[in-house]
């Protein structure tokens, strides 16, 4: 059976992303998957100094582990239009140590966000980068007002329901193909 990994790209210990994450991969029906946590990765600030002093091992963990799936599921947390800082440095590490960070393999990105935005801002810079770092296919998936439209666990305005399981399903075809 394929596997995926699911992920939020943010380090908050109420992570409204990761709730959509794992909340996406429940909804896989043929696929496996695991919930990772960035909290679980600690690593000081890239920079060219740094990198000089050779790979955190927390880096090495996290880009080893992306080798061991069949895709991805990234729901990303918007600060001040783009990436958080967590991810982006997580990000930068793992993409010096392989530039295709996703492997050539499917990408379901989401995003979420309290506004009704839904985190678009953050997810145009997902799609411009991303294929660019080895997210082969790359589907999308947008969450407005979170608080309004995730209740117990789960999606709860019918249309927003069935768009995201519109994406799953195409995600998951892509996957298991």
């Amino acid at each position: 059976m394929k596997k995926i990994l699911a992920f939020a790209g943010s380090t908050s210990s109420t992570s409204i992303n990761k709730k959509l994450a794992t909340f996406a991969a429940e909804n896989l029906e043929n696929t496996s998957f695991d919930v990772i946590d960035l909290r679980d990765f600690n690593l000081p600030i890239y920079s060219e100094d740094e990198g000089k002093k050779g790979f955190p091992e927390d880096a090495k963990k996290f880009s080893a582990l992306l080798d061991n799936y069949d895709g991805f599921i990234l729901s990303l947390a918007e600060h001040n239009g783009t990436y958080t800082a967590a991810f982006k440095n997580i990000f930068d590490w793992a993409s010096i140590l392989e530039v295709k960070v996703f492997r050539d393999k499917p990408l379901l990105l989401m995003a979420t966000s309290p506004g009704e935005m839904g985190g678009q801002f953050v997810l145009a810079a997902g799609e411009q980068r991303f294929t660019r770092q080895g997210a082969k296919e790359l589907l999308t998936y947008s969450l407005p007002s979170f608080y309004d439209n995730f209740k117990e666990g789960k999606i709860v305005d019918q249309q927003l329901l069935d768009l995201l399981k519109v994406q799953v399903n195409k995600f998951e075809a892509l996957v298991n193909q």
